[in-house]
């Protein structure tokens, strides 16, 4: 199974480094005949040299922007799940307004509306050809070598009767239906019967699959859990026929050119380019914090230990991605008998579901109950995000003690690195349900992006301040 997930990670990895090429080469020779066609217009001598060492100086950054918007809007996805020309054009036109902005604050000749529509519109031409070229050939490649994506079926016979004959009605996709997982235990044409839907997981362990369709709509709402569960921790993609478990998921896109209208489940994760840059605004972000707070977390280091007994910092065992442990950095803000008098006070919890919280804990010290209420023994977590144990945002690392009593839903929230900070630190912290917070994490994930990530450091600060639910 980690031989096949890894192939499929180093397809991706190919994939996307031949698209980015596709597109850095769109642009580059776009803005190249643009500013060619400038020195033409204006009557001045054609330089190749000089057109040449200006497109130098303007195609890496614009080659950036265009990459992180693309990767947005999908545009570096698998060949059947990819969008068409229009979204390649209302992302690129997203760019195109980035930079006019850029150039007429910077006084830039960038700014020049001429140059800016050759260029966008000789960039979206050279890029559309060049993608489409990129397609045509892999495309002949892979039907000549035979590829076919193998996929199961789940579902009633009814509903594999009906999907079965479709799949295989598509100019981007062929399949090698391998057989089906039954939840009426009924024959269903030629296919093969597999067993039963539960019997899938270990199936799966066993055969390299690339999908599972879910075909039947009226899917038990703890069988579909369970079984979308097994898929995405094995790496294997989840397709299903629109209904109940479209609104079950909660994250359900279109799959464009198939002649069967299939939702595709993405999996709670951030993985390719969007790793990337998300790993790369931590990092950068995080390492400037540290920087500029040096001297006062070195204020807040001394008070911790000129005021009670015990170590400075707190190292907490958590689960981070996928549930591997790390050492949680914290200013220390108890006492150091605190772990053993944790049975005593189980009683006393006032927060709900997994969390142990109480407002007038005991083990607190007074400096600790200050670093606390103004969240400040969050601060030394800023070096388990250069380590990349942490993320700046995303969902809150639990202790052992309340990860142990997570129900299996809730732990797909360690799909992805935890964070200091998230939606549920400005949504009321403490104050809200276990299960709001699990939902604030999902929710997060599914619609994230580097301006969601800004907005949420920035949302922080107030929250903090406020001190809502913080103790």
């Amino acid at each position: 199974m980690r031989r096949l997930v890894a192939h499929r990670r180093g397809r991706r990895t190919a994939r996307t480094a031949a698209l980015l090429t596709v597109d850095f080469a769109g642009l580059f020779i776009g803005v190249f005949i643009a500013y060619a066609a400038q020195a033409a217009v204006g009557s001045s001598a054609f330089i190749f040299a000089d057109a040449l060492g200006d497109t130098w100086g303007l195609v890496p950054l614009l080659f950036a922007l265009t990459a992180l918007l693309f990767a947005e809007a999908g545009l570096y996805g698998a060949r059947e799940s990819r969008p068409g020309m229009t979204r390649t054009i209302v992302t690129l036109s997203r760019v195109a307004v980035v930079v006019l902005i850029v150039a007429v604050i910077s006084g830039s000749r960038e700014a020049n509306p001429w140059l800016l529509l050759t260029g966008f519109v000789l960039s979206l031409t050279m890029i559309t050809v060049l993608r489409f070229g990129y397609g045509w050939v892999t495309g002949r490649l892979l039907r000549s070598i035979g590829y076919k994506r193998r996929a199961v079926l789940v579902g009633t016979r009814s509903g594999i009767d009906t999907i079965a004959p479709m799949l295989g009605a598509t100019s981007q996709t062929t399949y090698e239906t391998l057989g089906f997982f039954t939840l009426d235990h009924t024959p269903s044409g030629e296919l093969e019967d597999l067993g039963d839907v539960d019997s899938l997981p270990v199936w799966l362990d066993h055969n390299g699959v690339e999908e599972v369709i879910i075909t039947d709509p009226d899917l038990p709402q703890d069988r579909a859990v369970k079984l979308i569960e097994a898929c995405q921790v094995r790496g294997v993609r989840v397709r299903i026929a629109p209904s109940t478990v479209e609104v079950l998921t909660g994250s359900g896109e279109p799959v464009p050119g198939e002649g069967v209208p299939l939702l595709e489940v993405r999996a709670p994760a951030f993985d390719g380019l969007d790793y990337a840059v998300k790993r790369t605004f931590d990092f950068v972000v995080s390492a400037i914090a540290l920087i500029l707070l040096a001297p006062f977390l070195a204020l807040f280091a001394l008070a911790v230990k000129l005021t009670s007994r015990g170590p400075v910092f707190h190292r907490s065992i958590r689960p981070g991605i996928g549930g591997q442990p790390f050492r949680c950095l914290k200013f220390r803000t108890m006492y150091s008998d605190a772990e053993e008098r944790q049975h005593e006070l189980e009683p006393l919890n006032e927060a709900s579901g997994a969390i142990f919280k109480i407002r007038d804990d005991p083990r607190v010290t007074p400096v600790g109950r200050f670093l606390r209420l103004n969240s400040i023994d969050e601060l030394p977590q800023l070096i388990n995000v250069l380590r990349g144990q942490l993320s700046l945002v995303g969902p809150r690392p639990l202790p052992l003690r309340d990860h142990a009593r997570l129900e299996d839903w809730h732990r797909r929230r360690y799909s992805v690195l935890p964070g200091i900070t998230g939606l549920w630190q400005i949504s009321g912290r403490s104050d809200l349900t276990f299960d709001d917070m699990v939902r604030l994490d999902f929710l997060y994930i599914e619609k994230w992006s580097v301006l969601l990530d800004l907005t949420i450091l920035l949302k922080t600060i107030p929250a903090v301040v406020r001190r809502r639910g913080a103790y």
